[in-house]
């Protein structure tokens, strides 16, 4: 029997490439052997050595309520008993996409999918179908999963050592163009020469990829105006902000509504689900309705939207963020204060932290990041119980069972790990 994180992990990586399932988990950004964990309740948990961690990764994002709820183990295990999958319309499912549309107005119609990443293949479909147009144009930095014709050229390509993705389909790479978040003017360039080619602009409003980058006042916005001045679709991919930042994401925040929306990790607090969806003028291209194919066996599975439903259901109680932004308020005053150097961008559900003599506002921004302090300091706060995304430009988590008291001790190991 193996019993230690180092035994796991080792035979993890002789039957797993790289011993992990998702590359982000495998400690490449800060070094060293990753727990292996067995176990979460609230804001711990613990590896299979024992040790407990207070956790600021959250599951990279969807655990806004924290590990292992009651009522979300009430429902799955409801599920489980009558039935985790039918491959055909269950009642559940109405319930789950009522509580979306009713948090995300611009999404009149939904489309249940099982990730964030199939949401954005399918919401880029969709685009593509009704517009009659190809091209799609993508924020350098700006993630959004493993989705070919979006990490195949730019950033995401050159960090794989290339112009272009091993693997990745040239035809796919052609169809991308890469425009500067919190710059008009390169997407206001693109739009001018390329607007009869292109489908849709997509953008995360909140990047967690580049750390946690603010989008200026007036960016968002005047993505939309010039949108709508060149006729093409803005999608907002909010698989990492939706039901996060805000009950109806960044949206509700900022006040902006998209013509399509992806949603993935916080939906269903836990539980593998995505969900696309926009207009009803544009959501009628999809098949049956349409001729835009998009199908699974599990979209909209019983044991995901009984889940989901459980979890808008409390994220939906009035105070909820209200209580969230006090916390994350007092956790971003608190640890601004320790380093000149150490930059806290905060929403309430997910902040970013890295070493940095300013704010990171760009994908060009990144080349002052110090990566390096940051692996020192990660295994410092890791030896002390403290469990952050194994990456600075990743966005750390904050939920709903974080208490002050957690947020205290955070801040104190923070504070012994700077020294």
């Amino acid at each position: 029997m193996k019993t230690t994180n180092s035994e796991l992990f080792s035979a993890l990586c002789a039957r797993i490439p790289g011993g992990v399932n998702s590359p982000f988990r495998a400690f490449q950004a800060v070094g060293g052997t990753p727990p292996v964990l067995v176990r979460g309740q609230g804001a711990h948990v613990w590896d299979v050595e024992g040790k407990e961690y207070l956790d600021f990764c959250c599951a990279w994002g969807p655990l806004m309520l924290g590990h292992s709820h009651p009522d979300l183990v009430a429902a799955g295990r409801l599920a489980l008993e009558e039935g985790s999958v039918f491959g055909a319309s269950t009642p559940w499912e109405l319930e789950f996409v009522e509580a979306i549309t009713s948090a995300f107005p611009s999404m009149e119609k939904v489309r249940l999918v099982n990730s964030g990443a199939e949401a954005v293949a399918s919401a880029l479909r969709v685009a593509r179908g009704a517009s009659g147009k190809p091209r799609i144009v993508k924020f350098e930095g700006c993630y959004h999963g493993h989705v070919e014709c979006l990490d195949s050229v730019g950033l995401e390509a050159e960090e794989l050592g290339g112009a272009l993705a091993l693997g990745a389909s040239p035809g796919c790479a052609a169809e991308t163009i890469i425009a500067h978040f919190n710059n008009l003017d390169s997407v206001s360039r693109i739009l001018e020469k390329h607007h009869h080619e292109v489908a849709a602009v997509i953008v995360e409003p909140i990047p967690g990829s580049m750390a946690v980058t603010r989008p200026e006042p007036d960016f968002l916005g005047g993505l939309r105006k010039l949108c709508d001045e060149f006729q093409v679709l803005l999608i907002f991919d909010e698989v990492l902000s939706g039901c996060r930042v805000a009950r109806g994401g960044a949206q509700e925040l900022f006040g902006i509504r998209p013509d399509l929306t992806c949603l993935g990790k916080a939906l269903a607090g836990g539980m593998p689900v995505g969900a696309y969806g926009g207009k009803t003028e544009l959501m009628d291209h999809v098949a049956p309705l349409g001729k835009v194919y998009q199908a699974g066996t599990f979209c909209g599975n019983p044991l995901t939207v009984r889940c989901g439903t459980a979890n808008l259901r409390l994220l939906a109680e009035p105070g909820v963020y209200a209580k969230l932004a006090v916390e994350t308020d007092f956790l971003v005053s608190s640890l601004a204060e320790l380093d000149p150097n150490l930059q806290v961008v905060a929403y309430p559900g997910m902040f970013g932290l890295y070493f940095a003599p300013g704010q990171v506002r760009s994908h060009k921004d990144l080349e002052q990041v110090d990566l390096a302090r940051y692996r020192s300091f990660y295994h410092r706060l890791l030896k002390r119980g403290i469990y952050l995304p194994p990456s600075s430009l990743d966005a750390a988590g904050l939920s709903l069972a974080h208490t002050r008291q957690d947020l205290e001790r955070f801040v104190q190991v923070v504070r012994e790990g700077l020294s």
